[in-house]
């Protein structure tokens, strides 16, 4: 008999908060998480701005020393699970570390490290002279090897890289390990740190950013007629999930409860959605049979929606040949539009707001709407430009990454 699955704690790292509580505010107020870009000088880019991590001093959480043989995705990586793990009362001395696990997702990984080592390389006449510490900081995994190092968690652990739909993937995949009874508790959730030259450039080669650096706060804006491109975002956010049994025994506190998920390919293109959003329908269909639930049971679907062209259009269009009519019922909304897009901590930052959702009984909006798109249904609630009250009793959540990678996961009001 399958496990159930629960949500004990929660942390976040995000450009509209940098923490749980900070995030909450930051989405039940619509704020805008965009800045000009701070990191380096980016006058000579096509697009100038994005959605960074502000004032945060990781020496605060971190030693100073450990912080300068980290990366940035590490940092956003250990912050957010400290939480969590504090947030759900977990004592490592009191609970099997054996059966305790962390999965965390990247779809980049600690690019600002190696671009600074090439450029070091550049600077030095090609001298090879390399950090130790290049490899290690860079490699995707390693944010996960952190957190089971500091706390010295030996059950599962890996990194998923799957761009996008990283996080989502680690969270399902905690999900699976836990019902399945090979781990009591999970760390899970993503981080990325990709507002760099490298990152900023090579998304601005695609065309697949804004570069409305007039406007840059309002250029995040999915199912809008103006969208021209997602904002790149930056941080991560962390879930523990746990065996209902386990987490009852030790008395913990109960967010919500993980219901069901799933994962599928469009088979299509690298970068473009199925213009009938295939791939999106089909995870949804094999999210809601794996939680047992049916299109009704849903109030509120946290999109993917990204505020590209293509994207949006996509996975409405998969939106409405699921749910039919009751489409029109549910909310519907993107917080990208206010953390812009955290590429693989997308699901991982996405899942705690939807989680919030549940718990506060509200649904974040989609800001910075000001056309409607006459390719979208009038009729469906995109919850635009403002918080709305609402009694959630359950959410699902899309990611969809280059490489046609699509991942959504359910949570669920937690009943006894």
């Amino acid at each position: 008999m399958m496990k159930r699955v629960v949500v004990t704690g929660l942390g976040a790292v995000t450009p509209i908060g940098n923490n749980v509580k900070a995030y909450l505010e930051g989405l039940q107020n619509g704020v805008s998480g965009a800045n000009l870009i701070t990191h380096f000088d980016a006058s000579l880019f096509k697009t100038q701005f994005a959605c960074e991590i502000k004032d945060l001093d990781p020496t605060q959480f971190i030693e100073a020393k450990e912080v300068r043989r980290l990366d940035n995705f590490s940092i956003y990586a250990l912050i957010a699970a400290d939480e969590s793990i504090v947030d759900a009362g977990i004592d490592p001395e009191k609970v099997d570390c054996d059966r305790v696990g962390v999965i965390w997702g990247s779809g980049i990984g600690g690019l600002r490290s190696l671009e600074k080592e090439i450029e070091d390389f550049i600077a030095g006449n090609q001298i090879p002279r390399y950090s130790p510490f290049m490899i290690p900081k860079m490699i995707s995994d390693i944010a996960a090897g952190h957190i089971s190092i500091k706390y010295g968690f030996r059950g599962i652990n890996y990194g998923t890289v799957s761009a996008c739909a990283s996080s989502t993937h680690a969270l399902i995949n905690a999900f699976d390990y836990i019902r399945l009874g090979k781990n009591d508790i999970i760390i899970a959730g993503g981080s990325e740190a990709a507002v760099t030259k490298a990152g900023i450039g090579g998304f601005n080669a695609m065309k697949a950013l804004s570069t409305r650096n007039d406007d840059y706060k309002a250029a995040s804006r999915p199912f809008d007629l103006g969208r021209d491109g997602f904002v790149l975002g930056e941080g991560g956010a962390s879930l523990v999930l746990e065996d209902l049994e386990h987490a009852r025994k030790r008395g913990a506190k109960i967010y919500a409860e993980i219901v069901g998920g799933g994962a599928t390919a469009d088979a299509y293109h690298i970068t473009a959605p199925h213009p009938e959003g295939m791939g999106a329908r089909n995870v949804m269909k094999m999210s809601l049979a794996d939680a047992r639930l049916n299109a009704s049971d849903i109030d509120y679907i946290n999109v993917h929606g990204t505020s590209t062209p293509l994207g949006d259009i996509s996975e409405v269009r998969a939106i409405q040949h699921v749910f039919g009519d009751d489409a029109y019922r549910l909310n519907i909304s993107s917080t990208k539009s206010m953390t812009g897009h955290l590429l693989g901590a997308a699901g991982a930052v996405e899942s705690v707001a939807s989680i919030l959702a549940i718990v506060h009984g509200f649904v974040p909006p989609t800001i910075n709407h000001f056309t409607d798109d006459p390719e979208l249904d009038p009729k469906l609630n995109f919850t635009f430009n403002q918080a709305q009250e609402r009694k959630v009793r359950a959410v699902l959540s899309n990611t969809f990454g280059f490489g046609g990678h699509n991942s959504s996961v359910i949570f669920k009001k937690f009943e006894d």
